[in-house]
């Protein structure tokens, strides 16, 4: 489920690993039974005080047989609020796209670079291609935001618990989830860039199995 398994780098998520919910990462990819983050649908965004007027977001939706779930996402700077909201509308809308089926998603393009998208991309077609979904609760905890001096470039630390998270094959209805002894926590890195529209966008992802703070 996982986006990213270990060492992901590229768009929103790079390498799904265990399950189905850890969707960046920067190093290797894993398969949909890796757990990752959700999304569903098009993205739906709130919109940050220090975004410039006139952007709109996609609206993004998801179901509720996939809950994906953000502790600790508030920052009292507006710079790093406005990196959080937009990595969590990237995320919710890679989950989206993958529970539509959609790996052209419009909404992960609006929240990705170029390479961000790549990257992407593929994590969602490790699920679409196998004609997999993804079902259950995954949350998402623990943000770290670092501005880079140049007011363009973020990096964000987050982790996720995949315990509750499950792949679901579309046409049996068959249900999988992680190993038993594999660690359900992930922890993921993204670069993020700020567009000329103001939007932070995903340019790469790491994630790490067993690396969040027990």
């Amino acid at each position: 489920m996982a986006r990213r398994a270990v060492t992901m780098t590229t768009a929103a998520f790079t390498t799904t690993a265990a399950l189905l919910l850890t969707a960046c990462g920067g190093g290797d990819e894993s398969s949909p039974e890796d757990i990752k983050g959700a999304g569903g649908g098009s993205p739906s965004a709130s919109a940050s005080s220090s975004t410039p007027p006139g952007v709109d977001r996609p609206v993004v939706k998801l179901p509720s047989s996939f809950q994906l779930t953000f502790e600790g996402w508030t920052s009292g700077d507006a710079q790093e609020q406005a990196v959080l909201n937009d990595a969590k509308e990237e995320l919710r809308a890679g989950y989206a796209a993958i529970i539509a089926n959609d790996p052209d998603s419009e909404a992960v393009s609006f929240y990705d670079t170029d390479s961000g998208r790549t990257q992407s991309k593929k994590w969602i077609k490790s699920y679409t291609d196998k004609n997999v979904t993804v079902i259950g609760k995954l949350p998402v905890f623990d943000p770290k935001v670092t501005l880079l001096e140049d007011g363009t470039t973020a990096s964000l630390g987050y982790c996720t618990d995949e315990s509750e998270a499950r792949t679901e094959h579309r046409k049996t209805g068959k249900v999988e989830g992680n190993p038993p002894e594999m660690d359900p926590e992930v922890y993921y890195l993204v670069t993020l860039r700020k567009s000329s529209q103001g939007v932070w966008q995903n340019a790469s992802v790491r994630s790490e199995r067993g690396k969040c703070a027990k």
